[in-house]
């Protein structure tokens, strides 16, 4: 494997079609402000570099980058690539990341509107993240540890399991499918509309609306704050541990909760049950 080390590059392609390269302690940047710095690539290695110029790395195969920076200069970072590791990196420009496939990510810093759109099959640990449109239409995710802050994440994504994470978004999960959240905060309006398949394991669950039009959700022994007319035309079976403001016309299903403030029911289709239980869990 060829080194590269304490270079400057900003000619456009500066690096095109290289092989079996590790690059070192390099800064993409300069007055050519060249673009497309590694496209093409094959087994790259990038460690401790500074990107502030365009599409670094599209259509790559085998990469690694650790300890690098990538500015808010560095839009559409990573592009149709495949086989991808990142870790110990910042990610902030816009549309950082798209069309990959096979993506392990682990202690990167994301500040990046429209990351993740129609990426097939990303694991993420310990990573913090900033966005709008937020993985969506993206398969196959696996996020343990992540604590996220949006609005409009998640949108019609598919196959995914996250854990222990804490995602602040608004609009979250909307049309998503196969979906299963473990020992997590949700917080935001209007989570997970029109979702499908959706399981909630041991969640705080903040905000209005949440959870309505679903088709066969599950909730198991999940809290839920300050939520309102929730259930709204879900088929669901839900045990909550807290009580709830209201329920509004969940279709068919089960609801066990402790406590309910209001039960609205104003059109005949909803025949969901809801059966208070005689112990409250929560503190």
């Amino acid at each position: 494997m060829r080194t590269i080390s304490n270079k400057t590059f900003d000619e456009e392609r500066a690096l095109y079609g290289q092989r079996d390269l590790l690059v070192q302690n390099c800064s993409f940047d300069g007055p050519a402000d060249g673009e497309s710095a590694f496209k093409e690539g094959q087994d790259i290695q990038v460690e401790g570099c500074f990107f502030n110029l365009r599409y670094p790395f599209w259509h790559d195969e085998g990469l690694t980058i650790r300890n690098s920076q990538m500015t808010e200069l560095c839009r559409a970072a990573l592009w149709y690539s495949q086989n991808v590791e990142i870790t110990g990196t910042k990610l902030h420009g816009i549309k950082a990341l798209r069309e990959c496939t096979g993506i392990r990510m682990k202690g990167c810093d994301i500040l990046s509107p429209e990351f993740g759109w129609s990426v097939r099959g990303i694991e993420m640990e310990d990573c913090t993240a900033q966005s709008e449109y937020f993985m969506m239409r993206a398969k196959d995710l696996t996020f343990r540890g992540v604590q996220m802050k949006g609005k409009y994440s998640f949108q019609y994504i598919e196959n995914a399991v996250f854990e222990n994470c804490t995602f602040d978004t608004k609009d979250a999960f909307w049309h998503g499918k196969n979906i299963t959240v473990k020992n997590s905060v949700v917080k935001g309006e209007y989570l997970a509309w029109y979702s499908e398949d959706v399981t909630l394991i041991g969640c705080k669950i903040i905000g209005t609306q949440p959870l309505c039009y679903c088709k066969n959700l599950r909730l198991i022994d999940c809290e839920m704050v300050d939520t309102d007319l929730a259930f709204e035309r879900s088929a669901v079976e839900a045990t909550l541990i807290a009580p709830i403001i209201s329920i509004k016309n969940p279709l068919s299903g089960h609801i066990y909760v402790p406590v309910v403030g209001e039960i609205i029911r104003d059109i005949d289709e909803a025949r969901g049950e809801i059966i208070l239980t005689t112990q409250c869990q929560c503190a």
